[in-house]
């Protein structure tokens, strides 16, 4: 037996209009992230994808992609789990660019130890975080799962399945995923085996 895991990002924030630092800013989608998310759902009803249970962040613009995609593909409602909430940025969340780096300047090197801007998450707590997100998934052993969430998250859950710890300052492996951009992941919990399916980065904002 094999599982089918999806890992998607939502599609695009408010908060990317902004020109803000998002983290746990709770931004909703706008009206073109709604237009990408049926892009999205429509080319996967087009191919006949159906997952058996969606697991969404409760953040909105997450929730939100995942209901679309529910409603779309005929799914029950998303279930929520604030482990597949994207980084906790601390105070930088919801400052411009330029305010966040005036208040809060990067370092030249942060360890992965570091918590981001002196009290939001280091890379080792995110990485822990979504490997036990994961871990939950893989154990309900559903045939096919949608997971949706960040890009942050998602990356330190792709981070776990290939055997790659973090490296601070964001070194080392990264995936793409921009604006509804998914992951999808075959695991055969007999073998301990990750195969990767398919990988399509997504679409840019405009």
């Amino acid at each position: 037996m094999s599982i089918s895991i999806t890992l998607l990002r939502h599609g695009r924030s408010r908060a990317d209009d902004e020109g803000v630092y998002e983290g746990r800013y709770d931004s909703p989608l706008t009206e073109h992230g709604r237009l990408q998310v049926r892009l999205r759902c429509n080319g996967w009803r087009s191919d006949g994808i159906h997952f058996n249970r969606i697991v969404a962040s409760p953040l909105l613009r997450a929730r939100e992609t995942a209901e679309i995609i529910a409603f779309g593909l005929g799914c029950d409602a998303p279930e929520l789990d604030p482990d597949w909430m994207e980084v906790d940025t601390g105070p930088l969340a919801g400052l411009s660019f330029a305010e966040g780096s005036r208040l809060y300047p990067r370092p030249a090197f942060r360890n992965p130890y570091e918590q981001i801007a002196g009290s939001g998450e280091s890379e080792w707590e995110l990485y822990t975080r979504a490997a036990r997100a994961l871990e939950r998934v893989v154990r309900r052993g559903e045939e096919r799962v949608l997971v949706v969430a960040h890009a942050g998250i998602l990356n330190a859950a792709m981070r776990g399945v290939v055997g790659a710890v973090p490296g601070g300052s964001g070194q080392g492996f990264h995936c793409a995923f921009l604006d509804t951009g998914y992951a999808q992941l075959a695991y055969l919990p007999a073998k301990h085996v990750w195969e990767l399916l398919e990988f399509n980065a997504g679409l840019h904002g405009n």
